[in-house]
Parts: structure tokens; sequence; C-alpha cells
């Protein structure tokens, strides 16, 4: 019986679907391993986000051969869909498989096992491709309603990567979401490449969706994935804030806190406004956690500029700040602008968001002290301690004082009581 270990890189999009590839096999007789070792074939769902990730898959690839010289390396994801011309030369991968072919890798690869690359123009695909992940073993599932992305920011690939935006129909996602509570799970989580555009070859919004999701429905818990801020309206915080089931958590797609360089990098929003938004949000729930993507050192990007987007990120109402340094991508338009920042001072500006970001999180983890939520207990204790551990509706992970596994996948009222050695500890009551 051959054996497969898969390697996910990247969004949660690709979490979703390497749990796809990884069920598609098993359907097929493959057997997964948890070492390289182990495997016939070595599966890599790549991210292309920035040099630094391509950098790394090549590195995983080459060092899976060097492991075992006889594995077969399939390389998918989003560096086999655009850069498949310069791949197709290197000796240590034996297959590269497009974004929307790994969903049935195993028919891919037997259909077309004569061809080394086996990449379709993603431009041209303009329906979603329907597929359910039926994994039981995880606490939270994952429910992909859209892939790719109509907006040309001046510093992404993805687009050329994922396509143009294709939207699930919401019966299909309905019907998968009450698959998945009928299997006992209590929470899933809306993912996709833009899922604010979710609806729009329909006439619908993503607020629709909510609404079906709301009513049709009978799971308990449901999350949002990344959404760009004016894509969160008015009637849509109206909405939710008056939801059973939506956990008040919030991803914002930022990039910056700079006007100028929002501009440059063709965001169509000003910072003065989702200050606001923030603001609103936090008024309106329960200590809601609020996360936010920013990009440091996009191309002309000043001191002053990034002087300006830490003050604003200083005084916004945000939980937390995932960040990482601008990354060139050959056919961008940040690629052709002139004024490039240096690599170092585009990393060193990082790492100040970053510690920015840690303050934050403490401070928001210190509100939370001495207050009641709910948990989702997750099917897995925490290895280093035995104990249960879950997760908040405003998505904080809580160690809970008990080992006792018949509460593994319930829900449970717990009283928040310390931040200890970046761990929170809760009793349950």
């Amino acid at each position: 019986m051959k054996k497969f270990y898969i390697h996910t890189m990247g969004c949660k999009a690709n979490q979703f679907e390497s749990s796809i590839i990884a069920e598609d096999l098993v359907k097929n007789g493959l057997t997964p391993v948890k070492c390289i070792e182990d495997a016939d074939y070595y599966i890599l769902n790549s991210c292309t986000v920035t040099h630094k990730s391509d950098n790394e898959a090549m590195y995983l690839l080459r060092s899976a051969k060097n492991k075992k010289p006889g594995i077969i390396n399939i390389l998918t994801g989003c560096i086999a869909q655009t850069e498949k011309e310069k791949l197709i030369n290197y000796d240590f991968i034996d297959y590269i498989v497009g974004n929307d072919e790994k969903l049935t890798l195993f028919e891919t690869l037997h259909e077309k096992h004569d061809s080394k690359c086996i990449v379709s123009d993603i431009m041209e695909r303009k329906v979603f491709t329907k597929v359910q992940l039926k994994d039981i073993n995880k606490t939270r599932a994952s429910v992909k309603i859209q892939d790719g992305c109509d907006n040309r920011c001046s510093y992404c690939i993805i687009p050329f990567a994922r396509g143009k935006s294709r939207s699930a129909d919401s019966d299909f996602v309905i019907n998968q979401i009450n698959y998945l509570s009928q299997h006992g799970f209590k929470e899933v989580v809306l993912t996709g490449i833009h899922i604010g555009l979710w609806g729009k070859e329909f006439g619908l919004d993503l607020l629709d969706l909510l609404k079906d999701i709301e009513e049709k429905t009978t799971i308990e818990r449901y999350r949002l994935g990344s959404l760009n801020p004016h894509e969160i309206t008015d009637e849509m915080l109206e909405f939710l804030s008056k939801s059973k089931k939506f956990c008040p958590h919030f991803h914002l797609s930022l990039q910056s806190a700079c006007n100028k360089t929002l501009k440059s990098m063709n965001r169509f929003y000003k910072v003065e406004d989702y200050l606001k938004q923030i603001d609103k949000i936090n008024s309106m729930f329960d200590l809601p956690f609020l996360g936010s993507d920013i990009i440091t050192g996009f191309a002309g990007e000043t001191e002053e500029d990034f002087q300006t987007t830490t003050e604003n990120l200083r005084k916004s109402g945000l939980s937390k700040i995932h960040t990482f340094p601008y990354s060139v991508r050959k056919g961008t338009i940040g690629s052709q602008i002139t004024v490039q920042v240096d690599e170092k001072v585009r990393q060193w500006r990082s790492d100040i968001i970053k510690a920015l970001s840690a303050f934050k999180f403490i401070e928001f983890v210190n509100k939370n002290i001495g207050t009641e939520r709910e948990v989702l207990v997750e099917k897995r204790p925490d290895k280093k301690t035995g104990m249960l551990k879950g997760v908040t509706r405003n998505y904080l992970t809580v160690i809970l004082n008990s080992q006792d596994k018949t509460l593994l996948n319930t829900l449970q009222r717990v009283k928040i009581k310390e931040f200890k050695n970046g761990k929170i500890y809760g009793d349950l009551l």
C-alpha cells in the first residue's frame, strides 16, 4: 500500500484544501504517514505570498529528495500555479499540479501521469469547484465558501495564482454546515481567498449568506475569515451583534495604516474610516477579537509613512497584528515601482510592529481576566500539561482546570483566571 506525507504552507484555504487532498488519497487506498522517510509521495501545498515562502518551498522539496531519493515529489498550490514554466526544469520536482487540479489529486495524476506539469489556466475558471470536507477528527471545521480574487492590489500575486472570484452557492454551503453539525461539530470557520466577494456573481453579498446560516443551519458557532474593512458594513455589524451563533472575531485585511501607502497599494479605503469602524466594533460587541494584516516596507514607504502607520496602529483598538515585510512579486504593479525599501529596513519595521502587536495582545488578554466566557473544549488536551484546553468565542485559547475527557468537544462556561508565561488559564464553572 502506497503512503503519502503532505506539508501545507500559507493560508487557511490551503489548509482546508490539504485536508481535501488527504481525504481523496485515503479514499483511493493510500495511507498518510507522519514523516517523509516512511512516504512514497511527498505533497507540498505551497504559498507564494513572499519570496521567502518560495525559497522555503524549494528547500523542502530538495530536502525530501535528500532524505529519501526515491520519493515522488508533488508540488501544488500557488507557486505551482504561477511559476510552472520555471519549475518544470527542476529535477527534484516530479509533478507540478495546479490549484484546481489538486482538489482531485489522485484522479489528476492517474489521468495525466505521463505529464510532469498538470496546470490549467486558472484565469479561465469561472465556476467554484465544489469540494466537501468530511474529516471529523478536528474540533473546528473549515467550510470553503469562495475562491479567487478580483482585486489588483499593487503588492499581490494571489489573483494570478487563484483566478477570478468564484462563490459556492448558498445551498451547498448550508448543506455542508448542516452535515458537519450532524457529525458533532459545534463550530465552523468560513474560509476562502476573498470571502468579502462572496455572492457577487449571484447578485448577492456575504450578509445574505450569513442570514441563511443563521436561519437554516443547526451549527452553534461560526467565524469569518479575513475581510477588507469596507466589506464590514453597518448593516452586517447590526445583524452580527444580535446573533447567538456568530463568534465576535474579526480579521481586517488592513495592510497599512498610512493613507499615502494605502493609495500606492491600490487599496480602496482610508485609515480614519477603518479606525472609526474598529471603535464601532469594539462598542457593539463584548470584547471582540480584532486581528489585522500589515505589510511593512512597501515600495516607496518612507520613514515618515511608517511612523504614521505605527502611531495609528498604536492608538487603534486592534487586539493583535499579523505583520510581514513586503516582498517584491514579479508581475505586480509594486515590482515596477522604482523606489524600493531596503530589505533590512523592511524587516526592522516588521519587528517593530510585532513588538507592538505583542503589547496589544497582552492588553487585550488582561481585559478578559475575570470575565466569564463560553469555551469550545478541543478534542485533544494540552500536550504539556494533559489539561483540557479550548477556544473562547473571542478567539482566546484557554487551558482549563480539568482533565475530564467527557468534556471534549463540548461548550463550557469558563472564568478567565490568569495570563502566565504566555498562556491563558481558566476555571470551569
